[in-house]
């Protein structure tokens, strides 16, 4: 029989091949977990050129957080390039390939990610109004499959912002032409806040709602408004067609303004709201605490506090219009 000693010497060799074997187990599972690509979905209405800059500031949001695309992350693009009506369609394809996670860009997007799954999780990114559109029953415990990025709920303030920075531009504004997307859900309300907005200015406001993706008849009514500036509401196809829109304003002499830099960047005059790049790096750690087991449900969804206002001299210029000293001071970047 064995001694005392000798039986638990035993017993603890045991123990460590058992727990030897264990680790190795683990490791090993741990391995093979590591060395499948994490897969994402990127589902957006505009196109790979437009959003460039977003699509890099997504990848570098991710590279923050360990996932480099080609070692250990695969991204499946799917871009409408203006035309939504693919994206059901596109939805439909990243939940056949089995993605982890769908970031979707824009109201449009997120609908047809959640038309399309209720299993896997999605994060959207610059989404109007996700309570009032149904997506989710609060901000702050989403429930579901959905969180992300949003809009602030006090969008009427922006609105008013951009009257504000007209009327500083056009001391005399009197009529502002409003463009507007119909098949944008959040444009009905957006369009209200710049009414009472204006009416606060004693500014008339006139829209035009763009219907069937026709932005030329749509453009040749904002022309003959005879406003004397231009709101055009933020819209993935309206971004789509920057350089469009940009030329228009130009040629019919309006100070035009929209909430994203990629219009003055494209010769449009200014931009005030938040940072798309901003949102679109953001997603990157939504996307990572996803992938560690959090649940889309428990994750509150984020707005925005910071905004940028951007300025092109060069347009102010073609368009005749002096731009005020202590508004370029106040301007986060300005374009010659």
């Amino acid at each position: 029989m064995l001694s005392t000693a000798s039986a638990a010497m035993a017993l603890a060799l045991v123990l460590l091949v058992w727990w030897s074997a264990a680790r190795g187990v683990v490791a090993v599972a741990s391995a093979q977990t590591m060395a499948r690509p994490v897969r994402v979905g990127l589902l957006s209405s505009v196109g790979p050129t437009e959003y460039a800059a977003a699509a890099d500031a997504f990848r570098q949001g991710l590279r923050e957080r360990g996932y480099v695309e080609g070692k250990n992350l695969t991204i499946e693009y799917r871009w409408a390039a203006g035309k939504p009506e693919r994206l059901p369609a596109f939805a439909a394809e990243l939940v056949q390939l089995g993605v982890d996670v769908i970031v979707a860009h824009a109201l449009t997007a997120v609908l047809a990610a959640k038309g399309a799954t209720t299993t896997i999780p999605i994060v959207m990114v610059a989404t109007f109004d996700p309570v009032r559109a149904g997506l989710v029953p609060s901000l702050a415990r989403p429930g579901g499959n959905v969180t992300g990025l949003a809009y602030p709920e006090a969008l009427d303030e922006l609105s008013g912002k951009w009257i504000e920075l007209l009327t500083e531009l056009v001391p005399k504004l009197s009529r502002l032409a409003v463009l507007t997307n119909a098949d944008n859900p959040s444009h009905g309300k957006r369009l209200k806040d710049i009414e009472a907005a204006s009416r606060r200015l004693r500014v008339d406001v006139s829209s035009v709602d763009m219907r069937q993706l026709d932005l030329d008849k749509a453009l040749t009514s904002v022309g003959q408004l005879k406003a004397n500036a231009l709101i055009i509401l933020a819209d993935p196809l309206f971004t789509n067609q920057r350089q469009r829109l940009a030329a228009f304003a130009i040629d019919k002499r309006l100070p035009s303004v929209y909430a994203y830099r990629e219009l003055p960047e494209a010769g449009g005059l200014l931009s005030y709201g938040p940072s798309l790049a901003a949102f679109f790096r953001q997603a990157g750690p939504y996307v990572d605490k996803i992938l560690k087991g959090a649940k889309p449900a428990d994750l509150p969804i984020e707005q925005p506090t910071t905004f940028e206002l951007v300025i092109n001299v060069r347009t102010a210029k073609a368009i005749g219009l002096a731009i005020p000293p202590s508004l370029l001071r106040r301007a986060d970047q300005v374009l010659e």
